[in-house]
């Protein structure tokens, strides 16, 4: 397997320099905004493209990879809400393990489904921590997962969560308010889990302007990534990608 997009992560964590992924939703974004966007992040160096979301209902996951690819370079990562979301287009894919819930399916039950096909493919898989915080509303993936988030002020669950994934030998956690959150995740929350581990953290969900993505970064995120935002306002891409230097 290839192993290009891990390990440009960790380099960059020890180089304290930030990556940015734009998360694109198949079933929310038209293909004319989806132009827009790749011309957008590409002119601002934008380190990748996440594909997924929570529930996709329509059969765009593969075409969408296949623009985005047939445009630019960077790299295409699956952010799959369930095993039925996989496309050997893409470059690389989240293996998620939802270890801040106690949904046994979402923790080892669908990663036992997908396995043997990732085991053929020719996708970098990268094994994820995925910690869902509360964000303030009750989100889509919190309602699939059929799980309760961590509370925002609870950073010692957090921070007992993430040292648990990185003894159970998970590569990398991902913290994540969910999409449509009024909330990003509590910077203390972030510093916190990135002082308690060595492996990278990425953090989505409710980033809504440069500025909390700069708090975000400033508090130890080694990756945010963001998503609902760019769909109302594509420059925000460019906005963001000023604060974390890439311009």
């Amino acid at each position: 397997m290839k192993s290009s997009i891990y390990q440009d992560l960790v380099s960059a964590k020890k180089a304290k320099t930030k990556r940015l992924a734009i998360l694109i939703d198949p079933d929310k974004l038209r293909l004319t905004k989806v132009d827009h966007i790749i011309e957008l992040a590409t002119a601002a160096k934008v380190d990748y493209f996440f594909i997924g979301g929570s529930l996709i209902v329509n059969n765009m996951l593969d075409e969408v990879i296949k623009m985005i690819k047939d445009r630019c370079t960077i790299p295409t990562v699956l952010f799959p809400g369930n095993s039925y979301q996989l496309s050997y287009y893409a470059d690389g894919m989240l293996f998620l393990s939802l270890i801040s819930g106690r949904n046994a399916e979402l923790l080892i039950g669908n990663q036992v489904i997908a396995a043997p096909y990732l085991k053929i493919s020719p996708l970098e898989v990268i094994s994820t921590g995925y910690m869902l915080v509360d964000g303030g509303v009750t989100t889509t993936v919190q309602y699939i997962s059929n799980t309760n988030p961590i509370p925002r002020n609870k950073e010692d669950i957090a921070v007992s969560t993430a040292i648990a994934g990185e003894m159970l030998g998970l590569k990398q956690l991902f913290l994540d308010a969910g999409s449509g959150a009024l909330h990003c995740v509590p910077t203390e929350m972030i510093e916190s889990v990135s002082q308690a581990v060595e492996i990278p953290v990425i953090v989505g969900g409710g980033i809504s302007d440069a500025g909390q993505a700069q708090k975000i970064v400033q508090a130890g995120a080694d990756m945010i990534v963001v998503g609902n935002a760019v769909e109302k306002d594509p420059t925000l891409i460019t906005d963001i990608s000023k604060v974390l230097g890439k311009i």
